[in-house]
């Protein structure tokens, strides 16, 4: 659940238009920019997705439940093992031109904007014993910046789908999760679970991934909203957030002091029932932070079990009790993420939440597809009357996860 601070993934830039992996360079001219730039063909081009959380916020690093799916907007690498021990990198956007550095004794100092994420996932990989020999990456991204959409983790998990391959690691995906997990949180210095690599590469196409954060355990829970008459708007409010700051951190923090305080390993193992216990032994911030995560994990199981049982039609509800929940309890949202949720529902949404990690960065809407012009347009005029710089909002369908495209 996290944005990169200055990756080289496009912010898009109109009211209502699209965004997504068609605008995104083909693997073919991804190849062929390759060799222009570094004089050679790349041993192959991996892509992995961004996501959307459907529901279960916060719940992951307190070993809980959660429920995202991969989205139809990737990062590209294309990538050339070379002989020596320096890594050089190299991204489609803007004119941050190339970058270089060794691979012995790689610093987090030794990294500068989106650079970061792969040279993460390069240590993590170190940290496993892992040699990795000097590379050639140059990396196209069209998941959305700062949207809540984990344009960092696609980074990070098409570079390590990549790096499995080439060097043979034969690393599981559970383990790939792990070490992009490290590289998040000890590299790039973001206190994240383990979501949102597991979307990226444990995705499938028409299904949600039911995660259970104790143990990576992962069912495939239908979701295809098109069938149902459903459309799934994101309203990319584009008000940027970076989780390697101090509100994420606190609300981390919050989560452990709560599970201390109530002797349990964590804040998955408190039951709703335990809450009334739990608010005369706790502060009232501290508390609230608690039962966020305690109700949001009840209301991921509630989700898993309609969508099995009765389709995306029935979840409504679900999603607007977690937006209110995120709102209220944990305190994460902002007034445009409000707005485009308030805006959605008074237009036909059936549900509609924040998604991500908070502060900034999109909304979902659940949307009959006859409505979705109307919730589009009503989004956007709300926004303007409210003086915010325009929304950007497309939709999204579960996709595929991480996987070699060439």
């Amino acid at each position: 659940m996290s944005a990169p601070a200055n990756p080289p993934a496009e912010r898009t830039t109109g009211g209502t238009g699209t965004t997504g992996s068609e605008g995104s360079t083909g693997a073919a001219e991804l190849a062929a920019r390759f060799e222009r730039e570094f004089g050679t063909p790349p041993d192959g081009v991996w892509q992995a997705p961004g996501r959307v959380n459907l529901i279960g916020e916060h719940t992951d690093y307190n070993e809980g439940f959660v429920l995202p799916f991969a989205i139809d907007k990737t990062a590209r690498v294309a990538v050339a093992l070379r002989p020596g021990s320096t890594v050089r990198l190299l991204s489609t956007y803007g004119d941050q031109g190339l970058f270089s550095t060794g691979l012995g004794g790689l610093e987090p100092s030794a990294a500068k904007g989106w650079t970061k994420y792969p040279l993460g996932v390069v240590w993590a990989l170190q940290e496993r014993g892992i040699e990795v020999p000097g590379l050639d990456l140059l990396l196209d991204s069209k998941v959305p910046l700062g949207a809540g959409l984990s344009s960092s983790h696609a980074i990070e998990c098409a570079v390590i789908t990549a790096l499995n391959d080439l060097t043979g690691a034969g690393l599981a995906p559970e383990e790939m999760v792990l070490a992009t997990q490290q590289a998040e949180n000890d590299f790039v210095g973001a206190p994240t679970g383990i979501m949102d690599q597991s979307a990226s590469l444990r995705g499938s196409k028409g299904h949600a991934v039911f995660l259970d954060c104790r143990d990576q355990s992962v069912q495939l829970v239908p979701f295809d909203a098109e069938s149902a008459g459903l459309v799934m708007l994101v309203i990319d409010t584009r008000v940027s957030h970076s989780h390697a700051d101090g509100g994420y951190a606190s609300r981390r923090a919050s989560c452990e002091l709560g599970a201390e305080v109530l002797g349990v390993r964590a804040l998955r193992d408190v039951d709703v029932s335990d809450l009334e216990e739990a608010a005369g032994l706790l502060d009232d911030v501290t508390f609230r932070r608690v039962r966020h995560v305690v109700t949001e994990n009840d209301r991921v199981r509630q989700v898993v079990e309609l969508l099995t049982d009765q389709g995306p039609g029935a979840i409504g509800d679900l999603l607007d009790a977690s937006h209110t929940s995120m709102r209220d309890d944990f305190e994460i949202s902002c007034p445009e993420l409000d707005l485009a949720v308030a805006a959605a529902r008074a237009n036909g949404a059936i549900g509609a939440r924040m998604s991500g990690g908070g502060f900034g960065g999109s909304a979902i809407a659940l949307t009959p597809a006859p409505a979705e012009q109307q919730v589009r347009a009503a989004v956007v005029r709300a926004f303007a009357e409210a003086g915010y710089t325009a929304p950007d909002i497309f939709t999204v369908t579960p996709a595929a996860g991480a996987t070699r495209v060439s």
